[in-house]
């Protein structure tokens, strides 16, 4: 996560929300309370609406019947927000300081938002993990990625193999080569190499076999 985190108050004025993105040159800023406690968060998304019913204020009565039935009076509603507190919104999708990579990027796909707010368990802002921060992870060299490998896949499973087990890295993509005792740990090896932050894909060629063949 990126600890140096850029928050507003709930009374911060629409026009500041749009210079601190600006500055910032982040989509969303989390808005917070007391002494940092996360109440919400105002994205890009919640402030559009202001431009997109900017002509809408002549005709509000006939503009609310019709976007109640669209299923977007809080849109509407948003319009006529000026402050965090009318703009935001709450509560603010969060995640904890120990959440690993793939429970953050499924929530930012369930949820469908670009950065999350981290918090820890009273809700006290710690930090803010993006999209950006999350693709990260790929830039690990591909040797370090090996050593992860051997180090927690295959001294873990094989212990005693038949052959020495061989692990290379390309591009992010690990192969597995070898012979093992037991053919059944094949797609568990796959599994967990998978697992490994920052690989990208695993060919598994492990063969079964005994020490006699």
């Amino acid at each position: 996560m990126t600890h140096t985190v850029v928050a507003v108050g709930r009374d911060a004025p629409f026009k500041d929300i749009v210079k601190l993105m600006e500055q910032w040159k982040v989509s969303a800023l989390p808005v917070v309370e007391g002494e940092g406690r996360v109440i919400g968060v105002v994205s890009e998304a919640d402030l559009l609406p202001k431009e997109e019913f900017r002509d809408s204020d002549p005709d509000r009565y006939t503009q609310l019947g019709r976007y109640t039935q669209l299923g977007r009076l809080t849109d509407l509603a948003k319009a006529g927000g000026v402050s965090a507190a009318d703009l935001m919104s709450a509560p603010a999708v969060t995640v904890h300081p120990d959440a690993t990579l793939a429970e953050a990027a499924r929530i930012m796909a369930q949820r469908k938002v670009k950065r999350l707010p981290v918090v820890n368990d009273v809700g006290m802002l710690e930090g803010v993990v993006s999209r950006v921060d999350l693709l990260k992870v790929f830039l690990r060299p591909d040797e370090e990625l090996a050593e992860e490998v051997r180090r927690e896949v295959v001294s873990y499973l094989f212990p005693a193999p038949v052959e020495p087990i061989r692990v290379d890295v390309k591009d992010g993509v690990v192969t597995l080569t070898g012979k093992i005792r037991d053919a059944s740990l094949v797609p568990v090896a796959a599994r967990l190499a998978r697992a490994v932050e920052g690989v990208v894909d695993v060919e598994c060629h492990l063969a079964g076999g005994s020490a006699t063949e």
